[in-house]
């Protein structure tokens, strides 16, 4: 293995693989949904024609419209890009790239985050929760962002590095999200008696037809769009019944996964302390030959804002404390 991950610049064999599976999920979903930047397209691997059942309906128009377009323009770049931030190899020895796509990628994303405040009003039904969880999202991805961006402006890389590993992660969220979602539709459809308050306006969308509409939901027959209508949960029956199934379970989905990348991202922070270290002592380095004060502690740390002792490169613990126990002993006499 070490003939495959040593080229691309990783030191570690535990890193390569970690990197394999969350980067590569990362790159797969994104590759996976790019076809949807053909957001009102006919082709059948469109936004239009491959999102949930009745989801379309809610953004073909008006401002929901714009929240999708500047969502979908610019989260699935700035996941592709994403990945790339982490191979080795190009921040080691392509670093104006690794900062031009850095600045793009962050560009990217609050753009996106922007689109999806916007939708989170009508996806997947738009329940609080669900406004809840993108509301969270959107907090935590742009302050982990901008906690990075700081940090790495005080040439704090450790810092940095956990900073932007929590903002990938917290943007992964979504992929776990989609595994979550479809179990739990599987599941709602097993239970059997789950329903959803839909419109008529979705599902005439979805047959095209205020008769079918009025066939199945007789609450229609006054042919108003905004008419509320209670649509059974089921993952195996009509298409506003699968909609239904997939928007039941989403809040719960997004809020079970953020759980999950949340802690996932602190244990693996916490596994690595070597590393945090060995980049602690190269901000050291940097912070000092740019004249910083607080050499190794320029940026947002622990011992400059919390109950933390004062962080010295290891190599100077052995000194100051032979200066601390000369002072004692000077005290003494």
């Amino acid at each position: 293995m070490r003939k495959v991950y040593r080229p691309l610049g990783f030191s570690k064999g535990y890193n390569f693989p970690l990197f394999i599976i969350f980067a590569g999920a990362m790159l797969g979903f994104t590759l996976a949904r790019l076809s949807y930047l053909n957001i009102a397209g006919s082709a059948p691997n469109s936004f239009a024609q491959g999102s949930s059942p009745g989801e379309w309906y809610n953004y073909h128009t008006g401002i929901y419209r714009i929240g999708i377009t500047l969502h979908l323009s610019t989260c699935l770049p700035a996941g592709f890009l994403m990945v790339w931030q982490f191979v080795p190899v190009i921040r080691h020895k392509l670093l104006i790239f690794h900062r031009i796509n850095g600045y793009l990628i962050i560009i990217l994303v609050l753009i996106s985050n922007v689109g999806a405040i916007i939708l989170a009003r009508r996806a997947f039904g738009g329940g609080v929760e669900t406004q809840a969880a993108v509301g969270i999202l959107v907090i935590l991805t742009t302050i982990s962002i901008a906690m990075a961006y700081y940090n790495i402006k005080r040439l704090q890389i450790e810092q940095h590095r956990a900073w932007m590993l929590r903002a990938m992660f917290y943007l992964g969220t979504i992929i776990t999200t989609r595994l979550i979602m479809a179990l739990s539709a599987i599941v709602i459809t097993k239970i059997g008696d789950y329903y959803q308050i839909q419109t008529c306006g979705e599902v005439v969308f979805g047959y095209n037809s205020w008769e079918k509409a009025i066939q199945l939901y007789p609450e229609c027959a006054s042919r108003i769009n905004e008419t509320n209508i209670v649509v059974h949960a089921n993952f195996n029956g009509k298409s506003e019944q699968i909609g239904a199934s997939l928007g039941v379970g989403f809040g719960m989905a997004v809020w079970m996964s953020l759980l999950l990348h949340l802690v996932g991202v602190e244990i693996y922070l916490g596994l690595t302390p070597k590393e945090t270290e060995r980049l602690r002592k190269i901000s050291y380095e940097k912070q000092l030959e740019a004249g910083m004060n607080n050499p190794g502690s320029a940026g947002l740390t622990s011992d400059r804002w919390g109950d933390a002792d004062a962080w010295v490169p290891k190599e100077s613990e052995s000194s100051e404390l032979e200066y601390r126990d000369r002072r004692c002993q000077g005290d003494a006499e």
